[in-house]
């Protein structure tokens, strides 16, 4: 049976990456007798400005790509069908505020120590996405933490101080060198990279395709 080693570059305040996950866990299963997986997160920040209370987010958008709030509402609410569909809870989506998420991702990096990193990235997805959280307030992220098992004091603990941003930092350079400049992307066994939350079947081909290159080489 083969082995893949995906590494996912995102961010927590990134739907698409949210909804590129959901359907890559759907690729995976269907080739759960075929192949097993690694997935490892990696750091990616839409929003690097770690100061403000945030802006709401159709009117942040709208502002960003050039198009009026109503088309940024329009645009949320396929995203929200999308998601439905895949069993996400976007319900809230509209109702956010840009936030930073440096801290954020470094509770991921935390929780990979534990073998919880996926967890933690769906938790804070939910979050974000299903509740409109202020996901830059520490309160939240202990709160997500606890909620998947982990120790709210130890993630308390990591957020007060600095533990694991030189490791967020590193890893944003390394992927931004590396040729990632947009989310969600899917680099399969350190050679493919997938871009975009692409379907699953097409996903399952560009998997079948990194296994069958691992094979000869």
């Amino acid at each position: 049976m083969n082995h893949l080693t995906i590494d996912i570059v995102s961010d927590i305040a990134c739907p698409w990456c949210a909804i590129g996950y959901a359907r890559l866990a759907q690729a995976m299963e269907l080739l759960a007798d075929e192949m097993t997986f690694d997935v490892r997160w990696h750091a990616f920040e839409l929003n690097p400005d770690p100061t403000g209370d945030g802006q709401p987010i159709l009117e942040a958008l709208a502002r960003k790509y050039g198009r009026t709030p109503a088309e940024m509402e329009a645009a949320q609410a396929d995203m929200m069908g999308i998601a439905k569909g895949l069993g996400l809870n976007f319900s809230r989506m509209q109702e956010r505020y840009t936030r930073n998420t440096f801290d954020g991702h470094r509770l991921v990096k935390w929780a990979a120590e534990y073998g919880k990193q996926t967890d933690m990235k769906l938790a804070l997805f939910d979050a974000y996405f299903g509740h409109a959280d202020n996901i830059a307030d520490p309160a939240v992220l202990r709160s997500r933490a606890e909620s998947i098992g982990l120790d709210g004091s130890e993630a308390t603990e990591v957020l007060t101080s600095d533990r694991y941003g030189e490791a967020v930092r590193e890893d944003e350079a390394y992927w931004q060198q590396a040729g990632v400049s947009a989310v969600p992307a899917f680099v399969l066994n350190r050679r493919y990279m997938v871009p975009g939350a692409q379907e699953p079947d097409t996903l399952v081909q560009y998997l079948r395709k990194a296994a069958s290159a691992q094979g000869d080489s």
